[in-house]
Order: C-alpha cells, then sequence, then structure tokens
C-alpha cells in the first residue's frame, strides 16, 4: 500500500473538518468496515501521525472522525517528549510519509495537575517515573508562576496556560531533537501542528503551527 501524495494543508483540513464532524455529533465513521480491515492486513498508509495525552477522553480516530490505518498514533502521559516518541515520529515520516504530525494537548489534564502539585508546599512524593514524566512539565508550571525556584501557590497558576505552555515547549523539543523531522518542515513536506482539546466541546483548537498548512 503506497500513500498518496498529499499536502501537509490537505491532510490539516480533513482532520478539522472530521474534528468539526464530530463536534457537530454528525460522524461519518469512515473506513471502519470488514473491507478496510482486509485491505489493511498487510500494509498501512496512515494520513498523519498524532503525538497525544495518554488521557482515555482523547481517543484520536474519534476526535477527528477517522478510520482505521488514518492515523499513526502515540501516546503517553502529559504528552512528553522521549527517545522513543522521537523515535516513533521519524518513522512515521521517514517510512510512512505522512506529511502531518498533530501534537494534542487537551484542558484538565492529569500529569499538568500533577506537575502543578509537585511544586507545591508538602508536596507528597512520587513514584520515580511519574515524577521523571512529569519533569518535563514543570519548567511550564515554573513560567506560569513567574519564579524559577521555591514552592509555588497553586491559586495563582492557571493549568490552562500551563498545559498551552508545555504544548509549545514539547514541539520546539521535538523539532531540536529531530533533524528529520525539521528537515522534513524545511522542505515543505511536513507541517506540525499543536492544538489543544477542549474536552466539553470536543474541538481541537490549533495553537501553533510550524509549516506549512
Amino acid at each position: 500500500m503506497t500513500n498518496p501524495t498529499r499536502t501537509p494543508a490537505q491532510v490539516w483540513n480533513e482532520m478539522a473538518r472530521g474534528n468539526d464532524r464530530f463536534v457537530a455529533g454528525e460522524p461519518a465513521h469512515p473506513r471502519q468496515d470488514v473491507e478496510r480491515r482486509t485491505e489493511l492486513a498487510n500494509a498501512q498508509a496512515p494520513h498523519a501521525a498524532l503525538f497525544g495525552c495518554s488521557d482515555s477522553r482523547l481517543a484520536a480516530e474519534i476526535i477527528f472522525d477517522k478510520g482505521l490505518g488514518d492515523l499513526f498514533v502515540v501516546r503517553n502521559a502529559g504528552q512528553v517528549i522521549s527517545s522513543s516518541v522521537v523515535g516513533s515520529l521519524e518513522y512515521a515520516v521517514s517510512v510512512l510519509n505522512v506529511p502531518l504530525i498533530l501534537v494534542l494537548g487537551h484542558d484538565e489534564c492529569g500529569a499538568v495537575a500533577a506537575a502543578i502539585e509537585s511544586q507545591t508546599e508538602d508536596a507528597p512524593a512520587l513514584p520515580p517515573h511519574i515524577q521523571e514524566l512529569i519533569s518535563k512539565i514543570v519548567p511550564a508550571v515554573r513560567r506560569v508562576a513567574g519564579s524559577d525556584t521555591g514552592t509555588v501557590e497553586v491559586e495563582n497558576i492557571n493549568a490552562y496556560d500551563v498545559g498551552r505552555i508545555h504544548l509549545r515547549a514539547t514541539i520546539l523539543e521535538l523539532m531540536n531533537a529531530s533533524e528529520l523531522i525539521s528537515d522534513a518542515v524545511a522542505a515543505g513536506t511536513l507541517a506540525v501542528v499543536g492544538a489543544n482539546y477542549r474536552l466539553l466541546e470536543g474541538r481541537a483548537v490549533p495553537d501553533l503551527v510550524i509549516g506549512t498548512v
């Protein structure tokens, strides 16, 4: 199976239209039948790669009204960059030839809340692997709090602002970590879109775009 040539703009527009259908409560549920399953048995050609939070409310194919084989999905709590994430996204770009990477954050994120709580006075100790994960979000907490040291006051921190800053930092870290991805963006064959998903509305709102869509 070959990946038909689509521009980053075409793929983003398809994603946005799918999200519009989801928000309106009129999903098409495309490419979810037995024939599609059979077609994909030996190969894949996804339209886009999506790197998002593992939150159970961010079911990628549902939010964007996609079907089997449409999205190459990478997820972890808080959409935190790691070597495995970068490698997976490089695979999507270099082998599967996706023209779009969508990095998806959301409101009411538990990882963001944990990062905020970790910086407060008398914050409980976290298991080491959770602490390592949320440490990537702590700089965004500190930036919103306006403090590089000491504890912070939770009531002075807007979790949405923390999530938005972390989303942008995640994209910039991805670009810095992967020459392959940054070169594809520079060549115009790839774009990276950062969006925040609003849980109640169901809308994915673009916040940062690198490349042309």
